[in-house]
């Protein structure tokens, strides 16, 4: 029947229409970061002198008794608190230690083009990165969006589920562009059903005719569906890849009777949804880091599943508990690459469950050098760190031991703990615990990190000209990306951004990155 409608509908034109409630959700992965507890000075509520002027005392003005003139005048009125879609945030200040001017005396294009741009270059600055975006903070003045900024960054570093609930949060059936973003993120996690109705009773949210046609299919309109597609097709209002995707979505008959399509380079994601569900699902490896949380879905191969962990772990958008999960949930059905990487988690995990000692140390001298090669090793360290402490290993597995204590979330503990041999790692213990070092590393870079720990240490001028101008957000932001200049080669930079983070509080994300600096570059040093 669906062949026979699609072939009628090819000499028809039809208008369009589509939409649903906004569904609710919340996601479970966010947990808090300690470097995001520093709190921040607030300003003093009290007016300038610090004394505050009791009611009865204040002096009243002479008013007039009567009104000028009769004229009703005129008063602009808006609800009391009236919500900001702009902002929309999932971390409350309580949580961040952010205030809520966090983006207020900074220009809107400004942040969103950093917030673009910025590349965190240890992991301890990708978490602050997140919790810039999801924080609760009022919008900023100019007319970009701050909101579609943060949602696109999310997207990019593979946060579906957090990029989701800050689009519901923010109203997805309000804004053409906020709904946009619910589409395209709905169609990756296979859940669009909700997206689709809103679409079906509000169809000027979305100019594209592919979209609506998907979703007039989607919700049980294939009437509907098939005779928009006849009168869209007909008029080249929809491209041939489209045509031809929607064209086999509409009537699977076709799919076999046809050759298979050529797979485009950065496909949408409603023509990569198109593709998976023709039965030519699209490998996410080449395509940008979003698209692996579909194969997170559980439909995906377990290769798949576990070289999509990897890269969403590597940025911080999915826990190490979630990995772990994936690395443990079968036997490994051959050898090399990601392969030899679930083999040694596999032996290591199992060697802490039989609490052998004698079986821990190789497997972690084994599983280590596995985890680096994959830029893996902060999320293995938070995993296995606190099992690994208190062990009787051999030397080289206990320096391994104690690297990973230093690189878990309990590193100013182990510092106060464990002994430090070498001058690099007497170095990483003083910065550990908010110290300066009594003997300075050779290895100019890390020159660079500990030299922010000098009691006399500057921030630098254009920071402190931000934060006078009360762009603590802009500031942070800089911050992160002065990081990366810095361990990129320009090393004085290093110690500017650390300071600037130190200054505004951020005291442990500043020794987080400072850690991960030291260890993740100096993985050669003498243990």
């Amino acid at each position: 029947m669906r062949t026979r409608l699609l072939l009628c509908a090819l000499a028809l034109g039809a208008p369009t229409a589509l939409a649903a409630e906004a569904p609710l959700a919340a996601i479970d992965w966010l947990k808090r970061d300690p470097g995001m507890s520093a709190a921040l000075p607030l300003p003093d509520p009290r007016p300038q002198g610090g004394i505050a002027v009791p009611r009865a005392e204040r002096p009243r003005r002479d008013e007039p008794p009567v009104a000028a003139s009769g004229d009703t005048p005129d008063v602009e009125s808006a609800p009391l608190e009236a919500p900001s879609a702009e902002s929309a945030g999932l971390l409350s200040s309580a949580l961040t230690g952010l205030p809520r001017t966090l983006w207020t005396g900074s220009d809107a294009a400004v942040l969103a083009r950093l917030i673009e741009t910025t590349e965190p270059a240890v992991p301890a600055l990708s978490a602050q990165l997140l919790t810039l975006l999801l924080a609760e903070a009022d919008a900023p003045a100019g007319a970009a969006s701050l909101l579609v900024a943060r949602i696109n960054r999310l997207m990019e570093e593979g946060a579906v589920d957090a990029a989701l609930a800050l689009v519901e949060q923010a109203g997805g059936s309000s804004d053409p562009e906020i709904f946009a973003r619910w589409l395209d993120l709905s169609l990756l996690t296979g859940n669009d059903e909700q997206a689709c109705r809103t679409l079906a009773e509000k169809p000027h949210l979305s100019p594209d005719l592919a979209s609506r046609i998907y979703c007039d299919a989607r919700i049980g309109n294939w009437e509907h569906a098939v005779t928009v597609y006849g009168s869209a097709a007909a008029l080249g209002q929809i491209g041939p890849r489209d045509t031809e995707l929607l064209a086999r979505f509409l009537d699977p008959e076709l799919v076999d009777a046809s050759e298979p399509l050529n797979p485009p380079a950065r496909p949408t994601p409603l023509e990569f949804h198109l593709f998976e569900a023709v039965g030519e699902a699209l490998p996410t490896q080449p395509l940008p880091r979003v698209f692996a949380a579909a194969d997170l879905s559980g439909n995906s191969g377990w290769r798949a599943q576990l070289l999509a962990a990897e890269r969403l772990a590597r940025r911080g958008t999915l826990s190490e508990n979630r990995l772990l999960g994936i690395y443990t949930d079968r036997e490994p059905a051959a050898s090399g690459g990601v392969w030899d990487r679930v083999e040694a988690v596999q032996q290591l995990e199992a060697a802490l469950n039989a609490g052998r000692s004698d079986l821990i140390g190789p497997a972690l001298l084994a599983a280590w050098p596995q985890m680096r090669s994959a830029g893996l090793l902060v999320p293995f360290s938070e995993l296995y760190a606190p099992r690994l402490q208190g062990l009787d290993l051999d030397p080289r597995a206990a320096a391994l031991a104690q690297r990973a204590a230093l690189l878990s979330p309990d590193y100013e503990e182990a510092a106060r703990r464990l002994p430090a041999h070498t001058g690099l790692m007497r170095a990483v213990h003083a910065v550990a615990q908010g110290e300066m070092p009594d003997t300075i590393p050779l290895a100019p870079a890390a020159q660079a990190v500990v030299e922010a720990w000098r009691p006399d240490a500057q921030v630098p001028a254009e920071m402190q000209e931000l934060l006078r101008e009360g762009k603590l957000g802009e500031t942070i932001l800089r911050a992160i990306a002065l990081f990366e200049d810095g361990a990129e080669g320009n090393h004085a930079d290093l110690t500017g951004a650390l300071t600037t983070l130190r200054r505004v509080g951020l005291e442990d994300t500043a020794r987080r990155a400072a850690i991960q600096q030291i260890l993740l570059s100096d993985e050669g040093a003498p243990l």
